[in-house]
């Protein structure tokens, strides 16, 4: 069933404020509506392009319902928010996505849970409380694995291979004794990812398959459309909508999955609001992830996926500042090329401190094209 429609003018309160709510704060002050951001920073990159940037904790549970009775509808871009928070946020405002899709997603055994539950293909995997479990689980899953603690992990944080049965005690001590998840090696092909919208009136929409390179366990180039089988992308699809349906969610939701090499495809983890790997879109679809998570969390028609061409993000990392001011007009030379900082401050390594994306005749040709910009930023004096 829709819901009343939030119109521009109202405020959106955003929980959280990075580059994933500075690009929402973009989008929906573009379209004429108000944004309040919470999160414990300040002059943060939400903060920065917000109406209002409100600097408590998560845990201040007061704040949060403050923060909710002046604005519309509370949505996040930033999961590790305590699940109390968006119960408290509701007291006052719709969330959206619900909170219960929060409280299931940033944690890995319940989002396990819930896939297998759903008969959505997911790792072998099994619940580790201590390192007996994790012993017994390594003799049943074999080697390598790998060991992630349960929650509160991103961007391969909290997370410890084990090549050899020897290795576990250094494993489970690594990760302080947190309840975690021990997954069965996956011998892939590739990573690919799909950002998929779900409205308020259960329209559910997507941007196709993302093929997605990592670097040190951190997101490094994402190119689509994804060159997949049609049978990969039409699972992909009916997984995607298996899982939002499943969750009754309304908002933007990302699933990323290992693609197996005869084709088929594995969950690994989902994402309940805008991705890293869907940052193209802003530049390249006709309506980005950014601009349909306002319109499905105020009750809006959702736009169209359709990618206006071929495209390719690189993300820019704190390490390119080790050398001084990365050059950007080099990078820019190419008139397909777009820049996107997200106005942090402090370039340290590993840090997402913005992004490129190009444009091109095909995904091969942008990905070639985003990846030439990046490497002209490094100045050579």
């Amino acid at each position: 069933m829709s819901v009343r429609a939030i119109l521009p003018g109202a405020t959106v309160g955003v929980l959280g404020s990075g580059q994933l709510g500075r690009m929402f704060a973009i989008a929906a002050r573009r379209m004429g509506y108000r944004v309040h951001t919470f999160s414990p920073d300040r002059n943060s990159p939400t903060g920065q392009l917000a109406d209002r940037e409100i600097v408590a904790a998560y845990e201040d549970l007061d704040a949060v319902r403050a923060f909710a009775r002046e604005v519309d509808v509370v949505t996040f871009e930033f999961e590790n928010v305590a699940h109390a928070a968006t119960l408290a946020a509701a007291e006052h405002a719709p969330v959206r996505p619900d909170g219960l899709v929060l409280h299931t997603t940033q944690h890995r055994l319940r989002e396990k849970s819930f896939l297998t539950r759903v008969g959505v293909p997911v790792a072998r995997h099994r619940a580790i409380d201590s390192l007996a479990t994790l012993r017994a689980a390594v003799a049943e899953l074999g080697t390598p694995a790998v060991l992630k603690t349960a929650g509160w992990g991103y961007d391969g944080k909290g997370q410890v291979r084990i090549a050899a049965p020897e290795q576990c005690e250094a494993a489970w001590q690594s990760l302080g004794g947190a309840e975690a998840v021990l997954e069965a090696f996956v011998d892939f092909a590739g990573e690919v990812s799909m950002v998929v919208a779900r409205g308020s009136d259960g329209t559910v929409v997507d941007w196709g398959l993302i093929a997605n390179e990592h670097r040190d366990h951190i997101l490094d180039v994402s190119t689509a459309p994804a060159e997949v089988a049609p049978a990969t992308l039409a699972q992909a699809r009916d997984i995607a909508r298996t899982i939002v349906e499943a969750l009754e969610l309304v908002g933007v939701l990302c699933v990323e999955f290992f693609a197996l090499h005869d084709g088929s495809l594995l969950v690994n983890e989902l994402a309940p609001r805008p991705h890293n790997s869907g940052h193209l879109t802003f530049d390249a679809a006709i309506t980005s992830q950014f601009e349909q998570q306002l319109r499905a969390v105020c009750g809006l028609p959702l736009g169209s996926t359709a990618l206006v061409r071929p495209a390719a993000m690189a993300n820019l990392l704190g390490d390119l500042w080790q050398h001084g001011e990365p050059d950007w007009a080099a990078a820019l030379r190419a008139d397909t090329v777009k820049l996107h900082l997200y106005g942090k401050g402090d370039p340290r390594p590993g840090r997402k401190m913005g992004h490129l994306t190009a444009l091109g005749d095909g995904a091969a040709q942008a990905r070639a094209t985003v990846l030439q910009a990046r490497a002209a930023l490094q100045r050579r004096d």
